[in-house]
C-alpha cells in the first residue's frame, strides 16, 4: 500500500504540537551546560558539572570541548573550573548595546551616579531573577563585587523587590509562589508573609530597600521603570556601603532615584 507523504509546513509556520525541530535536543544540552557555567562562574570543574547535569561523562566532555573551542566558555588552567568565554561576552555586549532600555537609561543612571556618588545598577527581569545589564561604579574607594550579567534574587535585592511590587497582582503571586527564599545574609527575608508585607510597603512608598539582605555591609534603594501600561520592564538601584550610609540622607537618594526612573520611563514612551 502506498503512503501519501505529508507536505512540510509552510515557511514561517510553527511546528505542530509534539513535533520537535531537528537539532533542538542537542542544542538544549549545549545551552544547559552554558547556563550552568554562567550561574556559577569559576566554581565548577568537569566533576562538579557531571554531578549537576543529567548527561554521561563522555557527552559532557564533548559539549564542554566544543564550547571551549568556540570560546563560549574557558577553563582556568590552575583550578580546572570554567567561566564564560570572551566570545560570548562580546556577543552579550553587542546585545546589551542594542537593547533600547539600556541605551535610553544610560545617561539617566550616569546622572544618578554623579548626583549620589554611589554605585548604580540597571536590571531587567529574567525568569525568577533579575539580571544587571548596566552598572556605573561609585567614584569613591569601596566598590561592589557585582558586574554586568550578574543574576540576582527577587526577594533579597532592591531591584527584585521593586519589580515584584510593580507587577500586576496575579503575576506577582505567581512569582511569589515559585521563588525559593534563600538566605543570602543573616538579614535576608526568608518567610513569605514577611516578603509580602515588604512588597506592600514598597508599593506604598514607591521605592524598595535592601538592608544588607543580599550583600553584607551594603544598603540599597530601588525603583521600577514602567512601560505605557504600567508594567515594570526594568529597575534601577543605588547601592551605598554601610559605613558611609547616613539615614538622614536617604530622602535625597530616594528623590534622585525616583526622578531618574520617571525620566527613563518618559524617554521610553517618547520613542514609541
Amino acid at each position: 500500500m502506498s503512503r501519501t507523504k505529508a507536505a512540510p509546513p509552510a515557511s514561517g509556520a510553527p511546528a505542530e504540537v509534539g513535533q520537535q525541530v531537528q537539532g533542538t535536543a542537542a542544542f538544549s544540552k549545549f545551552m544547559l551546560v552554558l547556563q550552568t557555567v554562567a550561574d556559577a562562574p569559576g566554581e565548577l570543574d568537569i566533576a562538579r558539572l557531571a554531578k549537576l547535569l543529567p548527561y554521561p561523562r563522555g557527552t559532557l566532555y564533548r559539549i564542554v570541548g566544543a564550547l571551549i573551542s568556540e570560546d563560549m566558555i574557558r577553563e582556568n588552567s590552575l583550578t580546572g573550573t570554567y567561566q564564560l568565554g570572551h566570545r560570548l561576552m562580546s556577543l552579550a555586549s553587542k546585545s546589551w548595546e542594542a537593547f533600547d532600555l539600556r541605551t535610553v537609561a544610560h545617561d539617566h543612571i550616569a546622572a544618578l551616579r554623579d548626583a549620589t556618588g554611589e554605585t548604580v545598577h540597571l536590571a531587567v527581569p529574567s525568569g525568577q531573577e533579575m539580571v544587571y545589564i548596566d552598572k556605573l561604579e561609585s567614584p569613591r574607594s569601596v566598590r561592589m563585587t557585582s558586574r554586568i550579567g550578574t543574576r540576582v534574587s527577587l526577594h533579597s535585592t532592591s531591584v527584585g523587590k521593586a519589580y515584584l511590587a510593580a507587577l500586576k497582582p496575579a503575576e506577582r503571586e505567581r512569582l511569589l509562589g515559585s521563588i525559593e527564599l534563600v538566605a543570602r545574609t543573616p538579614y535576608t527575608i526568608t518567610r513569605s508573609q514577611d516578603l509580602r508585607a515588604e512588597i506592600l510597603e514598597t508599593q506604598r512608598r514607591s521605592y524598595s530597600t535592601d538592608r544588607e539582605e543580599n550583600e553584607l555591609e551594603i544598603r540599597c534603594f530601588g525603583a521600577a521603570i514602567l512601560d505605557r501600561d504600567g508594567t515594570p520592564i526594568g529597575c534601577v538601584s543605588v547601592s551605598i556601603p554601610k559605613y558611609r550610609f547616613n539615614e538622614s540622607e536617604s530622602g535625597t537618594f530616594v528623590a534622585e532615584l525616583l526622578s531618574r526612573v520617571q525620566a527613563i520611563s518618559r524617554s521610553l514612551l517618547s520613542q514609541l
